[in-house]
Order: structure tokens, then C-alpha cells, then sequence
């Protein structure tokens, strides 16, 4: 049935695709110096683009705050020259800070979207605010949208300068940086302009209102007055670091420990459109932390990776399966349990093979400690395009064990095979996916596949989606995050792993007045459902939420909710506390509430509650947020999440409070202090983590990052280390 929809969506022909903008990019002969003033006299006799367009709040009409952007290029570089009109200089700049995507889109600013081979699956984008933070990114596509990975970091250029009412920005993208065929003579190609005085989005093509702006469906089209230039061959990038720290354990009562490492990455391009990484001995350090999450369910949670090595064209790896079913998760390498575990080496090979091909292989080595035994990592992936915007995949995983010991419980090997097909029409309003995976694993086990459909419709009024997928019960997947297939009996003290179905719907109505007069910008009702099916058919767990969402003119939103929730506990299961939630049917609901304040205010923040039962008991939970920015240099964060669960005398009752607080101070933007104190009771944890970045060459860094823990009832401190590291690029 499901392919049958999918295959239905091809016929569909009443779809309406705006005409694409064009506009022509012309070789000059003398470089352009970048410094924000746009005074070469090169930029005077260069094709400019036509008026931008609105896209948010309305997607209709010339955009009120319009802008210019001008493109040329050399054998080296590509020039973009941009002027921005504003009614006054009264910038929103919510950061200095660089790759923070939430500040950038929340901030005055412009950016360039690049689709080099017309695929519209995925590109580029360089961002910049009115205070001159840059902001790069690697565009992959997920159904109808597209979104960016922030974590990518590259080599390029930029500059700002104010004037009276307009601010100019140029930027030098180099050649080297981007992946291109130099055949291609024409590429998508967008601008985004961000207008937060006036909570405005516009854009260079049109891009419907329903879509984000930076939407690789509805780009234009940059035509070159030759072939781009080839980059040279041969051409590397190398990236190496020194190290050096020193940490103690406190509880282990063992002294100082000082360790000194030292590493290096290498980029080098095998052709304009395919890259060969390397890392040796990569250390991550420097990384961000993760923001802690309190936990009320059975399952453990997901975190996004932050590690450079693992993000460049990582769509091609994490995109299959959906909702906790990835067959690929690159933390699984290089932690165990949350501890590091020594990474040798690495390599990765991404890129287009063709204009409709891409490709991504890579190989890591992990090495021995006293828990892990040693490890290779073997991940390839396929992505063939098919049609205008749909794709075939493929991926493959290995994780194989190098080392033995004589208590070594892991399996030697572990193999998971992935086919997806996922189709998204021209216009960005169907798409659906089908797929299959298998995964290999010594012993001869059944129940080893999982199955994935999803049909989803999304237009300026109403987004729905449905889903289903099948869940075998030896689906393993040790280079992957499955949680749900995991169960753990308290009683027995065990794990036992059971297969099961997953149903899942989403619709959304979006009310969208047209009065100029209104207070919304948007408002409707949301209701989503989830339901888990044991193999046998019978109901493991059900999620049924309805939510009815404001969205303000002044960028205040509120949401009122009500959920209910169902388990049929297979096993005595830990929950909340010590004591663990005796195994059968529980059926609770609950009302609640989440406000937002405007973002854009020197003082802000969000207040979100709920109130209902919980399993066999009653429970509280409020989530507060505050926020004091002092344009530009600071923002101070507060965040404090509590959960007050009151359970039957069998049971135990607790209060857990989550505090974080974050300060962001930049000094420009090329250096920056971030700190985070998280206090959770969850885990019985108090972190801080100091971070300083200066940036003092582009790609080039000194980090000091400081790290303590403590016991919160006494403030007994467990560890504290402190990293000094340095990176240069060549």
C-alpha cells in the first residue's frame, strides 16, 4: 500500500512551481579586498539582483527592507557584494559569537545559499549578522524541508560596515572550500535576509511561506560567464593541534594527571566534488557541552554530535530510519558509556561521484581500555538522485571487533544494511519514504529487519504526516540508536530486547490572517499521536497530544496542551527514584501551558508547566527560561526545569530539579568566553564548563576549556581538569 502511495505522488500535476530568478556571475581579473566598504570599482559595473521578496510573515509582495547583492569571481575565490537597506541603525545583533544558529536567525542579517549541482538535496550556506558573525553550514534535505548542520567549519572570509540606514557586507568564499563539478555552468542559488527590527524574513526567489527560507526546492539560478575554475590538484588543507592538560579524579584519591597530545586533520580534494579527510589522533576536547535533559521515561536519551570530524556531508550517514531508529549514530564511536575511548585514526571520502551521485565512505580505528576492546569502523553510504528531487539510498555499517580478551562480551561483529527511497516533489509539498534494513550479526537469529513508510503533505495552511514502521527484534544495531528495542526487567536485573510496531500521525492547521490589523501572525491546532504495538498486536505504549499554538506579531507564541499517555509495562521498570514501577497498565493525562516572550527584547524568556497524573500518581513539571542580552557582547542565560513527582507509599515520591545557567561573553567576533553551570539531581551531578575561543587566524584557534564536577548536597568535588589547545591551519 505504501508504495502504491508513493508511486501515486509522481502523477501528481497540479502543482504550481514558480519561474526560478537568474543572474549572471562574470570573471574579473583583480582580487576584491574584503573589508565591509564595497569601494572597488569593480562592484560598480556588476549585475545586481532584483528586489527581494517577502517570505515571513507573508510570502507575497516586494519586502518592505530591501537589499542588493552583487557576485563576481576569480580562479580563486567567488565575491559577494551586499547592500542592505534598513529604516534605521537600530540592529538587533543577539551575538557576536560565531556558528550559533538560533542567534543568527534571530538577529539582523543576510546569508548566501549555494546548490552547486542543481541536486536540490544539498548545499551550502554563509551567513553573516549586522555585527559581523559569521555563520557557515552544510544544507541536507529531510522530507519538505531543508535544514542546516551548524557544526561544519570552514575557511572563508567576510567583513561589515555600517552606514546611514543600510549596512554593507562582502565576502570572499574560496573555491577550495566548496565541492562543484567545474562542468556545471549553472547553480542554485538563494539570499536570505533577515529583518528582525521588524520580525521580517525575505529572500532573493521566492520561497513559500510554509517552507523555511532556506529551502533548496525553491532556489534560483546563478549562471557563470564560463565554467567555474578548477581548483588545483593536489590541493590539502592540513589542520594540526598541540595539546596539553592536566585533570584529577578526587574520588579515586589519585593525584594529578598531565598529558600532553598532539594530532592533525588533513583535507585534501581528490576532485573539485570529492574529498578525502584524515584524522590522527584527533582529540574533541574543545567540543561544546551537552545541555542536560531530565529523563522520565525508560529510555535513554539522544544527543546530537558535536565532533568536527564526523559532520561534513553527515546527511549522507544519519539520514535513515527516523524517531530514535538510526541504523548510523557516530557517538557510538569514541564513547562507551559516555567516557572517552582512544581514537587512532580516521578517514572519510565524500562528495559527488556525478552530478545525480554521492557518495560517502569512512573508515575509523578506536583503541583498547580496560572496558572496550579495540575497534574498526567501516560506514558507506549512496545517494542517487531520481527524478527532480528524490533519491535512492544506501548504507552500509561495520563495526568490528580488532582485540580479545577473555572477559570481552562484545560480539565480534556487527553489520547493518539500509535501502531507502525517498521521494519529494518539485514543489516541496509530498513527500514519503520507504524503506528496509538488515542487520548481520553472528548466530543464526530471525527478526532482524525494520521496516520504515511515511507519507507527509505540507502547505501554507496544513502540514499532516503518517508513518509506520516495523521493529524486529534482533535488529541490532551497535553503530546505531534504538532505544526503544531495549527493555530492562528490574526484577531479573537484565535486559531482554522485543521487537515491536510504531504508528504515528501528525497534523497541523495553520490560521493565517489578512489583516494588516491582527495580532498573529499565525494560530491553529496541532494534534499528534504515537502508538507502540507489541509483535503480537497488543499496546505497549500510546503518546495522543492536542496543542493549539499562537504565534504573535511581536514574537511572543503560546501554547496550550492537553496529552494523554498509556504504557503496558512488560517488566518491573525503572522510572522515577530506586524503586521500580511494578509491570502492567497505567493510563494518565495531563494539561499544560508554554509561553515565550519576545527574543528580541534585552530581557527575555519562556515559562512552560504541566499538571496531570502520572502513571499511578500525580505530577508537576515546570520549565522557566530567562534570558539579559547586552547587545552585543553578552548574553546571560538562566534555566531551571523541576519535576515534582508524588507516587503511592510503595513507590517512591521525588523532586528533581534541573538549574543551568550560561554566560556568552564576546569580546569580538573572533573571541569569545562561554561558561555553563548545570546542577541536576537526576544524576547527582554539579558541572561547570569554561570555554575560551580566540579565533585568531580563519580556521585557526586557542581554546582553554576548564571543566569541574561535584556532588551537589555537600559540594564535594569528584574531578576537575583544565585543556589548553592550539590548531593552525596550513
Amino acid at each position: 500500500m505504501a508504495l502504491k502511495v508513493i508511486c501515486a505522488l509522481f502523477f501528481i500535476s497540479s502543482l504550481h512551481i514558480q519561474a526560478q530568478r537568474q543572474i549572471t556571475i562574470k570573471k574579473i581579473d583583480t582580487p576584491i579586498t574584503i573589508d565591509g566598504i564595497l569601494d572597488d570599482a569593480v562592484w560598480q559595473n556588476l549585475e545586481e539582483t532584483a528586489p527581494f521578496l517577502n517570505q515571513w510573515p507573508k510570502d507575497t509582495g516586494d519586502a518592505e527592507s530591501q537589499t542588493k547583492v552583487k557576485l563576481a569571481y576569480t580562479n580563486d575565490f567567488l565575491y559577494v557584494g551586499i547592500i542592505c537597506f534598513e529604516k534605521n541603525n537600530d540592529h538587533i545583533v543577539r551575538t557576536l559569537k560565531r556558528d550559533q544558529a538560533d542567534e543568527h536567525f534571530g538577529s539582523d542579517g543576510i546569508a548566501i545559499v549555494l546548490d552547486p549541482f542543481n541536486q536540490k538535496t544539498n548545499g551550502f550556506f554563509f551567513g553573516v549578522n549586522a555585527g559581523g558573525a559569521q555563520f557557515e553550514g552544510l544544507i541536507s534535505v529531510e522530507g519538505n524541508e531543508s535544514f542546516i548542520n551548524e557544526n561544519w567549519d570552514n575557511k572563508w572570509f567576510s567583513e561589515t560596515s555600517l552606514g546611514d540606514n543600510v549596512w554593507y557586507v562582502e565576502m570572499a568564499i574560496p573555491f577550495r572550500t566548496l565541492r562543484y563539478d567545474p562542468t556545471i555552468k549553472s547553480w542554485g542559488l538563494n539570499f536570505v535576509r533577515n529583518d528582525m527590527k521588524n520580525n521580517y524574513y525575505s529572500s532573493w526567489n521566492r520561497v513559500p511561506l510554509n517552507l523555511n527560507t532556506i529551502n533548496l526546492g525553491h532556489t534560483g539560478q546563478v549562471i557563470w560567464d564560463e565554467n567555474p575554475p578548477k581548483t588545483k590538484k593536489g590541493n590539502i588543507n592540513l589542520l594540526p593541534y598541540v595539546a596539553s592538560g592536566v585533570n584529577q579524579d578526587f574520588q579515586s584519591n589519585s593525584g594529578a594527571e598531565y598529558n600532553f597530545e598532539a594530532g592533525i586533520d588533513a583535507k585534501l580534494a581528490i576532485s573539485p566534488s570529492l574529498n578525502l579527510d584524515l584524522t590522527i589522533n584527533p582529540d574533541f576536547s574543545n567540543v561544546d557541552v551537552d545541555q542536560q535533559i531530565t529523563n522520565l521515561t525508560r529510555f535513554p536519551l539522544f544527543f546530537p554530535e558535536r565532533r568536527g570530524f564526523f559532520l561534513e556531508n553527515s546527511d549522507l550517514f544519519t539520514s535513515f530510519g527516523k524517531e530514535e531508529i538510526n541504523p548510523f549514530f557516530s557517538r557510538r564511536i569514541g564513547l562507551d558509556n559516555g567516557l572517552p575511548v582512544p581514537v587512532h585514526y580516521g578517514a572519510r571520502i565524500s562528495g559527488n561521484l556525478s552530478n545525480k551521485l554521492r557518495m560517502g565512505l569512512m573508515d575509523v580505528q578506536t583503541g583498547d581500555t580496560d572496558d572496550v576492546n579495540a575497534q574498526n569502523y567501516l560506514v558507506s553510504a549512496f545517494s542517487q538522485r531520481v527524478g527532480k528531487r528524490s533519491t535512492l539510498d544506501a548504507l552500509f555499517v561495520n563495526r568490528q571487533r580488532m582485540s580479545n580478551t577473555s572477559d570481552s562480551t562484545q560480539n565480534a561483529f556487527n553489520r547493518v544494511l539500509a535501502l531507502e527511497y525517498n521521494f519529494l516533489d518539485a514543489a516541496g509539498k509530498w513527500s514519503a519514504t520507504m524503506g528496509m534494513h538488515r542487520s548481520f550479526n553472528p548466530g543464526d537469529l530471525d527478526e532482524e529487519h525494520y521496516y520504515t513508510a511515511t507519507v507527509q503533505f505540507n502547505n501554507k495552511n496544513i502540514l499532516t504526516r503518517v508513518s509506520g514502521d516495523r521493529v524486529g527484534e534482533n535488529y541490532l544495531t551497535d553503530v546505531g540508536f534504538v532505544p526503544r528495542l531495549n527493555n530492562f526487567d528490574a526484577a531479573n536485573d537484565t535486559f531482554v530486547r522485543l521487537g515491536y510496531y510504531q504508528l504515528s500521525y501528525l497534523f497541523v492547521y495553520n490560521f493565517l490572517p489578512k489583516q494588516e490589523t491582527s495580532k498573529y501572525n499565525l494560530h491553529g491546532p496541532r494534534v499528534s499521536s504515537r502508538v507502540f504495538l507489541n509483535t503480537d498486536g497488543s499496546l505497549n505504549a500510546s503518546f495522543a497530544g492536542f496543542f493549539y499554538f499562537f504565534d504573535f506579531k511581536n514574537q511572543n507564541a503560546l501554547e496550550l496542551s492537553y496529552v494523554n499517555e498509556k504504557n503496558d509495562l512488560p517488566f518491573d521498570s525503572f522510572i522515577v527514584g530506586s524503586v521500580p514501577f511494578s509491570a502492567g497498565y497505567y493510563s494518565y493525562d495531563r494539561v499544560g501551558f508554554w509561553y515565550r516572550l519576545d527574543p528580541r527584547k534585552k530581557i527575555s524568556g519562556s515559562l512552560g508547566s504541566d499538571y496531570g497524573t502520572f502513571y499511578n500518581g500525580k505530577g508537576l513539571s515546570i520549565n522557566a527560561q530567562a534570558n539579559i542580552r547586552f547587545q552585543p557582547w553578552g548574553n546571560f542565560g538562566l534555566r531551571y526545569d523541576f519535576n515534582d513527582i508524588r507516587l503511592p507509599e510503595n513507590l517512591e515520591s521525588d523532586q528533581l530539579h534541573l538549574f543551568g545557567l550560561t554566560s556568552e561573553i564576546s569580546f569580538s567576533n573572533k573571541m569569545f568566553w562561554t561558561t555553563f553551570l548545570q546542577y541536576n539531581t537526576q544524576i547527582d551531578n554539579l558541572n561547570l564548563n569554561s570555554r575560551f575561543q580566540w579565533r585568531f587566524l580563519p580556521m585557526s584557534d586557542f581554546f582553554a576549556v576548564y571543566t569541574e564536577n561535584y556532588f551537589p548536597e555537600n559540594l564535594t568535588i569528584k574531578n576537575r581538569g583544565l585543556i589548553l589547545k592550539l590548531t593552525y591551519w596550513f
